[in-house]
């Protein structure tokens, strides 16, 4: 089975190029480090490495503790971080700066695979959340290279699309050295599709520490936004959620209220910025450093790295990904700042965290 998707894998490359050429439309950063994604890396592997893969933003951050506690638990060995995202990437940059060696993992062709771990030949892999491949997961057992899954999630509807090509996930879940799960029911997921040494862990987004220099931050924004304001934060929206929000903004009791609107990824926030001015509404954006003025009712977060801030300047945080059927972005960052934390129907990715959220009052 695994044989057919590798002729698969090879077939969509012409796909693969061109998902590179149409994301960088709007991220220009999808065309550097390319040869990376095929498995050619310049620079050395000197140390003993310890690989975490996380692919993109969320990942990363949730990577956090874990990267900490290795780094100091094992300080001989240098952690590897690689990504699929330039988002990720600059997500690991700015939590980790030189302290890390950070590359792009190639796609699943098995000579890419080769090459990467033949280059940096770590001691140990991990791969964050659900990242089922393959070629990468097979070399790795064959070359000896113990490979974890960590802080695994799998929704029911994830579930049932991995269920639909049973033979190859079970053999490759299989191949892992162990599994830890964030719930339960993840654990029994992953067990019935094939994981043979899945434990429940917990969520590593549970172990985060708030940055004091981002909340210091946030209190700076706050007296900027005005301290007698009511701030509603709308954290890590979606496609389509700006629009909804936008649209009830007039039917706010407090016709005063400042809406903070922080888009999950950044290629996105020039077309925020255009569909606020289709509504009518003055807004201000984080980027330009400007004093916010009592008739601005709308500010766009169009930053990167600074989500602990909003979360201390504001009063209430809605968090995206809810309001329309995404799953849900993660509301754990939220909660811990000491935030209220409204959400829509659509919580698959963190249904957990949402349930207990609710359960102690800290959610709606």
């Amino acid at each position: 089975m695994r044989f057919i998707y590798t002729l698969l894998v090879y077939a969509l490359l012409p796909r693969a190029l061109w998902h590179l050429l149409w994301r960088a439309r709007r991220q220009p950063a999808y065309l550097e480090h390319i040869p990376e994604r095929f498995g050619y890396y310049r620079q050395p592997a000197e140390q003993p490495l310890i690989w975490v893969h996380a692919v993109s933003v969320g990942e990363t951050r949730a990577a956090e503790p874990l990267i900490r506690a290795l780094q100091r638990e094992y300080p001989q060995h240098r952690i590897l971080l690689t990504h699929m995202t330039p988002t990720g990437r600059e997500a690991g940059e700015a939590l980790y700066g030189d302290t890390v060696l950070r590359c792009y993992l190639p796609y699943d062709y098995p000579g890419a695979v080769a090459h990467f771990l033949d280059h940096f030949r770590p001691r140990v892999g991990v791969l964050m959340e659900t990242e089922v491949w393959s070629n990468l997961i097979h070399a790795c057992r064959e070359r000896r290279i113990p490979l974890y899954l960590v802080n695994a999630r799998l929704s029911e509807k994830s579930f049932e699309k991995y269920r639909r090509f049973a033979e190859l996930t079970r053999a490759s879940l299989g191949e892992l050295t162990a599994v830890a799960a964030q719930t339960a029911d993840d654990a029994q997921r992953l067990a019935a599709l094939g994981a043979e040494n899945a434990v429940i862990a917990g969520n590593l987004k549970f172990d985060i520490e708030l940055p004091v220099a981002q909340l210091k931050l946030g209190e700076a924004w706050r007296r900027r936004y005005g301290e007698s304001r009511p701030v509603l934060l709308a954290a890590s929206t979606r496609d389509g959620e700006e629009d909804l929000l936008l649209s009830r903004l007039g039917a706010l009791e407090a016709p005063f209220a400042l809406l903070v609107i922080v888009p999950r990824h950044p290629q996105r926030f020039d077309a925020v910025a255009a569909l606020i001015e289709r509504h009518g509404i003055r807004y201000q954006r984080r980027s330009r450093e400007e004093p916010v003025a009592p008739d601005t009712r709308v500010v766009l977060g169009d930053s990167m790295g600074e989500m602990f801030a909003y979360y201390a300047a504001c009063d209430v945080a809605f968090i995206g990904g809810s309001l329309l059927p995404f799953g849900g972005q993660n509301l754990i960052e939220a909660c811990a700042a000491g935030k209220p934390v409204l959400f829509g129907p659509h919580t698959y990715n963190f249904a957990e965290a949402a349930e207990g959220a609710i359960a102690a009052g800290a959610a709606l």
